[in-house]
């Protein structure tokens, strides 16, 4: 059972708008917990890819998966993605991929797989506190947090800082493409119909568009001191 006096902090916000590097630094930063819900779902599409399970199969299958979906977080070092261990194997660059991120997109709009993910997402709430990156973090899964932040930044930032990341995982990316991959992926978020992308009404929002990480963290600073 988790401790429901475990300090929250919820990173919010679309895909390129700083999140994941905001979350990791504020984990590193506070020694606390950290949940990459994206990469939480990233994981689960992996999972299923390998093991041939299609999404119509997925009720069935249910008892397998939750008996083997066993996923842990390391916050790593600043300018390394968040370690995604799964099963005890280190599989951060297998589900950081288009491919991956494509059919997590399809998943994640899916009512039993949220329903299915939302346990996960909650025994991350361990002592001393959880950073919980996520595009719903504060708005379903923790909406008592005691602090949320959500991120914004331009289409064309969130193009370019996803294009670097890629480039540093030796993969070449169309910018033109990613923009409409992006966009299409905006568009999916914010209209489905279970946890639509939207800024909690209790949440800061932060362009961070021309601002640099450590500035973002000045600005939640400046927000809150813990």
């Amino acid at each position: 059972m988790n401790d429901q006096t475990v300090p929250v902090i919820t990173i919010d916000g679309p895909s390129g708008s700083g999140k994941g590097t905001i979350a990791q630094m504020l984990a590193l930063d506070l020694e606390w917990n950290i949940l990459d819900s994206g990469a939480l779902y990233r994981t689960l599409a992996y999972f299923m890819l390998e093991e041939g399970i299609e999404l119509v199969d997925f009720k069935k299958n249910e008892q397998f998966i939750n008996k083997n979906f066993i996923v842990k977080f390391d916050p790593a070092a600043i300018g390394e993605p968040v370690k995604v261990i799964f099963n005890n194997i280190d599989v951060t660059n297998k589900v950081r991929t288009e491919e991956i991120a494509k059919e997590t997109s399809h998943l994640a709009a899916n009512r039993l797989i949220r329903d299915f993910i939302k346990p996960c997402q909650r025994e991350f709430m361990l002592h001393p506190g959880l950073i919980a990156d996520g595009r719903d973090m504060g708005t379903v899964i923790f909406t008592d947090a005691k602090l949320k932040i959500f991120l914004t930044a331009s289409i064309e930032e969130r193009a370019k800082r996803r294009q670097t990341q890629l480039k540093r995982q030796g993969s070449e990316v169309n910018m033109r493409l990613l923009l409409q991959e992006l966009e299409k992926r905006d568009k999916k978020d914010m209209e489905r119909e279970h946890s639509p992308l939207k800024p909690a009404e209790d949440a800061v929002t932060i362009d961070t568009t021309n601002l640099s990480p450590d500035e973002v963290i000045k600005e939640i600073n400046k927000i809150h001191k813990y």
